[in-house]
C-alpha cells in the first residue's frame, strides 16, 4: 500500500516569510525516515502505512501550534493498494508518456 500526502502548514498572523516555520515541520518529516519531496508550495510525504504518515503530520502540527495561534493547513491524499514508491513511479509514468524528462524546476 502507498499513502502519498501533499501538505502545506502555514501560520497566519506571523511575519511575511514563513520559512522558519516550514523548516520546523520539514525537520520532523526528514527525521521520520519517510520519503518526501519539498516543493515551494508544500511537501509531499510518502509512506506505506496511513498511521505512520498521519503521525508525522500530527507532530508537525503540534510543533507549530506551540507558538502559532492560527494555522492554515492544506492536505491532499492519494491511497493506492498494492503500490509502493509512488513518488518515483508516478513521475516516471508521465515522463514515459511524454517521451522525455519533464522536471524543469531546477
Amino acid at each position: 500500500m502507498s499513502v502519498i500526502v501533499f501538505v502545506s502548514m502555514t501560520p497566519l498572523g506571523k511575519e511575511e516569510s514563513v520559512s522558519k516555520y516550514v523548516a520546523r515541520v520539514v525537520d520532523i518529516i526528514d527525521k521520520s525516515g519517510l520519503n518526501y519531496v519539498l516543493t515551494p508550495m508544500g511537501t509531499i510525504v510518502e509512506g506505506e502505512d496511513w498511521d505512520d504518515v498521519m503521525n508525522v503530520l500530527k507532530k508537525g502540527f503540534e510543533a507549530l501550534k506551540e507558538d502559532c495561534n492560527r494555522l492554515s493547513i492544506v492536505i491532499k491524499m492519494d491511497y493506492r493498494k498494492g503500490r509502493t514508491k509512488g513518488l518515483v513511479s508516478k513521475v516516471k509514468s508521465v515522463e514515459e508518456k511524454v517521451g522525455r524528462k519533464i522536471n524543469k524546476a531546477l
